[in-house]
Formats: structure tokens, C-alpha cells, sequence
């Protein structure tokens, strides 16, 4: 089995990688462009020739038909995106290219490729076993109010330019199983947080920051509230729906751990042993959604997912991960993101 993972150097398609060959006896094909938060730290400890990294774009097809004609790709995971709001609200472009039209040159690509036919247009028949994976988010649902949660037959409502352009990218994936009969699945995951994430997300960012004895930027009130899930969970369900999953179908991956920004800002000022007057209430950022839950009952009824992962488990591993990897922390927070994070915080 030959796997094509899109994005495979940032958080999650990092610790999906790791996940998969510790599993299986598969072949990974990393492709990344190693933009700011690609980093091939995260993957140093592979020791395996089933894994092969290539430094590329989505959006290149020349190189996407390179790879599918040398590797005889039987599935495509695409990660590869531009996933940060506040970088979409800076940079809308930027998001519209990655999500949008990377997600779909792969997509005629991966098309091309799995027929059996190639000079039937509308061939439905394809290689058995091989499917499009594509990992979205539960932005694309916009915002809920105080009570219920997002479930997949809900319209979408993006209220960003990146939740915007996931909410396309999704679209155009679904039209190419309609249309083709492309066997396809995506996911619409909750916010991870675990090791190897890119410090502008808040978990990473508080953690980092408080080692350091620097401000907490919280936006606005701090009661924004996430449903959040361990990195290895998502990695789980990714893997229960490329062996289960259903052709066609959207499934929601959730932790069923709704907690409000504040209180996460806390719980890591308390397990480091700092003071809340680090704590820097901030501007909001513009279309902030107030609250996010998840409906997970679909593939933890009809596939058998189930979430392993505590929160208070988890956020004791991720603090641990962070105090015990200095120097990942001490690479990643130089150059760029310097630059980035005075732009985002010093002035508001």
C-alpha cells in the first residue's frame, strides 16, 4: 500500500505519519512545501525506508504526476493547507491558492490516475481499496449558539477566509465523487492540540510563553469556547475511516471536551507554577466564532472511533512534550515567526 500524505511535515500530518508506520507496514510519500509551519524536525526520529520525503507544491502538477507514476499511489490524505485564521484575515490569497485550487489539481490528478479507463470519461470504476481523503475542520460550520452541536448535514456558514476556503476545498472534493464517482471521504476534526504544534495556535503559544515569563495574548473576553482533541485521536479516526469509512460520506471527529480559551490559559498557568497577572487581554480579531462543538456520534456509532484521550491526560503529555523539547521550541520560535508574532500582538 502506497501512501500519499499532503502536508505530512506540520502538526498533524507529522504525528499522522508516525501514527501509520508504527501501525502498518505501508509506504508514506511525504509531500510538503515546507512553508513557515512545515518543519522536518518533526519527523527526524523516521528510521525506515518506507517513508520517502519530496519537497513540493499541491498546486504543481507537473510534480503531482511525477509522483503518482514513481510511487503507484493507492491513497491520498491531503493536510496540506494554509490553517492559521488570523494569517487568512492578513493574507486571504494565499489561503484561496493552498485550499482551493492545491486541493483541486490534486484531486485531477489523483482522478487521472485511478481509472481504469482512461478513455472513458465518466468511468466509475476504479482501484479497489484506493480513496481521497481530505481533512477539514469544524470551522467550515461557522459559529453555534449556547446550545447544540455541529453534525454533518448542516450547511456551511465559514465566517473567515480560511474556514472559507476549507468550506470549498470540501465542496469540490464531494462534487468529484457525485460527478466522477471519485471514492472519497472527508473529515471535519475539532481543535487538536498535542506535540509538534506550530506555536501560533493557543495551546503552544501559552505554554511557550509562560516558560518564558512573556504575556498571555488572550483575545477579547477569553470565553470563546472549542471543542478540543488530542493529535493522536484525530490520527486514530483519520485511520478508522480510510479502513471503514464509507465512500461519499462526511464524518466529525470531536474529544467532547468543550472548554472556554480562559480556562485552557489557566490550566497551563497552574501546571507550570506562573502568575495570572501574565495574562494580556487583547483586541479581538475580526469574525471571531464564539463557540464550536462537535456531534462525533456518527463515526463513533457507524465505524466504532471512540476518543482515548482525557483532556487533563492529555494536556499533562503536551506540557510535558513542550518542557522536555527546548530546543524544538528554541528552532521554531526564531526568524519568521518572530516577525509574525509582533505583528499580530504588539499592537493591539
Amino acid at each position: 500500500m502506497n501512501i500519499l500524505v499532503t502536508g505530512g511535515a506540520g502538526f498533524i500530518g507529522s504525528n499522522f505519519i508516525k501514527y501509520m508506520l508504527s501501525k502498518y507496514d505501508y509506504n508514506i510519500i511525504n509531500l510538503d512545501l515546507l512553508t513557515y509551519a512545515g518543519n522536518l524536525n518533526n519527523l527526524k526520529d523516521i528510521k525506515t525506508d518506507r517513508y520517502t520525503f519530496i519537497k513540493g507544491d499541491i498546486c504543481d502538477r507537473s510534480l503531482l504526476e511525477k509522483i503518482f507514476n514513481s510511487f503507484d499511489i493507492d491513497i491520498v490524505i491531503n493536510f496540506a493547507a494554509e490553517s492559521h485564521v488570523d494569517r487568512s484575515i492578513e493574507e486571504p490569497s494565499v489561503f484561496l491558492t493552498t485550499n482551493i485550487i492545491g486541493t483541486q489539481t490534486l484531486l485531477e490528478v489523483a482522478k487521472k490516475y485511478w481509472k481504469i479507463s482512461p478513455n472513458d470519461k465518466y468511468c466509475r470504476e476504479y482501484k479497489p481499496g484506493v480513496k481521497f481523503l481530505q481533512v477539514s475542520t469544524d470551522e467550515v460550520y461557522g459559529e453555534l449558539g449556547q446550545t447544540g452541536k455541529f453534525v454533518e448535514t448542516m450547511p456551511l456558514m465559514p465566517n473567515s477566509p480560511y474556514s472559507a476556503s476549507k468550506a470549498s476545498a470540501d465542496l469540490i472534493v464531494r462534487s468529484y465523487h457525485e460527478t466522477y464517482g471519485m471514492p472519497v471521504n472527508i473529515t471535519r476534526c475539532s481543535n487538536n492540540y498535542g506535540p509538534f504544534q506550530f506555536p501560533e495556535k493557543l495551546i503552544p503559544l501559552m505554554i511557550i510563553n509562560c516558560l518564558k515569563d512573556k504575556d498571555l495574548p488572550v483575545y477579547g473576553d477569553g470565553m470563546q469556547i472549542r471543542d478540543w482533541i488530542h493529535v493522536s485521536d484525530h490520527c486514530s479516526a483519520i485511520d478508522t475511516v480510510l479502513r471503514k469509512g464509507i465512500n461519499g460520506e462526511i464524518y466529525n471527529i470531536g474529544g467532547n471536551n468543550e472548554i472556554e480559551n480562559i480556562n485552557i490559559v489557566k490550566l497551563i498557568i497552574k501546571a507550570l507554577g506562573k502568575s495570572e497577572n501574565l495574562i494580556r487581554f487583547v483586541k479581538d480579531r475580526p469574525g471571531h466564532d464564539r463557540r464550536y462543538a462537535i456531534d462525533n456520534s456518527k463515526i463513533t456509532t457507524q465505524l466504532g472511533w471512540v476518543p482515548k484521550y482525557t483532556f487533563e491526560q492529555g494536556m499533562n503529555e503536551t506540557i510535558k512534550w513542550y518542557l522536555n523539547n527546548t530546543d524544538w521550541i528554541e528552532n521554531i520560535i526564531s526568524g519568521d515567526y518572530i516577525n509574525y508574532y509582533e505583528n499580530m500582538y504588539s499592537n493591539v
